[in-house]
């Protein structure tokens, strides 16, 4: 059997896939893979700011493209890149373990949040933490930034920032984390994005030999976890333009949600929490909205949605 797995080009997609690829090796002795570079939208434009060209989205639509087209079997990609809801014909087929859902707040000097001087330039291009450093910390800078991890430790290296906060499991993969003097900032302090960490698997639906050899390498606490935290997005119907954060985490038998919703300041955010059974991931996520709803989100992102229009 043969897979064609398709990726950006990044050093990051590719620590990415070959894990995946790896593990595909391992799961199926003789399995042909062929690895395919596909540049998307995020890459060709990496000096405009991730919401003035689309969002979330960006880094995926030309590997969904490609995929459709039967020109790829597979996709990778960082999940929490991924819209929550599918092109008609694709399936999320399986999400390896988890890596460590947490951002980290990266210094040249191991500074800490808490230490911080006044006016200190912190890179982020997600509002997501943009706005919960925000909360934490207004008297912080916040300066917009773009590129690979390399790229942006490089910026920080050159001072054209004071820190920078990156995901842990980005910084992992590329076996960086222990290289770099970073603060591994608190769940719930920094509540991640939903699905940081997760890789997803992303086939044809009519594709039954790939999904087969796919889900050897589902790891369902994972996949649940990513189910209820990508519900809170599609119930909301938004991407990446606006705050949300949403972290799942598997307690024995037991789903637990934890979603956030903030103002572009920080100054005010709204929490949910629900808990329950796996089975239940979709409907956690949906519960957890509905709470985020009555507690007047709803009303603040439709706000910041229209202020977020070119």
């Amino acid at each position: 059997m043969r897979i064609r797995i398709g990726t950006r080009g990044s050093k990051l997609a590719l620590a990415q896939t070959t894990l995946v690829i790896e593990a595909l090796g391992a799961a199926h002795p003789g399995l042909d893979v062929e690895l395919c570079i596909i540049q998307t939208e995020g890459d060709r434009r990496r000096r405009a700011s991730l919401l003035a060209i689309g969002g979330q989205g960006v880094f995926t639509r030309e590997l969904e493209v490609v995929l459709l087209d039967g020109e790829i079997d597979v996709a990778v990609h960082s999940l929490k890149d991924l819209p929550s809801t599918l092109p008609e014909g694709l399936v999320l087929a399986a999400t390896p373990p988890r890596e460590d859902p947490r951002d980290v707040l990266v210094t040249q000097d191991g500074t800490t949040l808490d230490e911080l001087p006044e006016g200190t330039v912190v890179g982020t291009g997600s509002l997501r933490r943009r706005t919960q450093l925000l909360r934490l910390r207004p008297d912080l800078q916040m300066k917009d930034i773009r590129g690979n991890v390399d790229t942006r430790l490089a910026k920080l290296d050159m001072g054209e920032y004071d820190a920078i906060v990156l995901a842990a499991a980005g910084l992992s993969r590329l076996g960086a984390l222990g290289r770099v003097k970073a603060e591994v900032l608190a769940r719930e302090a920094m509540l991640p994005a939903p699905a940081q960490g997760i890789l997803g698997l992303e086939c044809r639906a009519d594709d039954t030999p790939t999904r087969e050899a796919l889900a050897t390498l589902n790891h369902a606490p994972t996949f649940v976890s990513a189910t209820a935290e990508r519900a809170v997005l599609s119930h909301f119907g938004i991407g990446c333009r606006l705050p949300v954060a949403a972290l799942a985490e598997t307690e024995g038998d037991t789903l637990r949600l934890r979603a956030r919703v903030l103002s572009a300041d920080g100054r005010i955010a709204y929490d949910a929490e629900t808990r329950g059974p796996w089975t239940d991931a979709e409907r956690l996520g949906e519960a957890a909205t509905r709470q985020l709803i009555e507690a007047g989100a709803l009303a603040l992102l439709e706000s910041l949605e229209v202020a977020a229009e070119p």
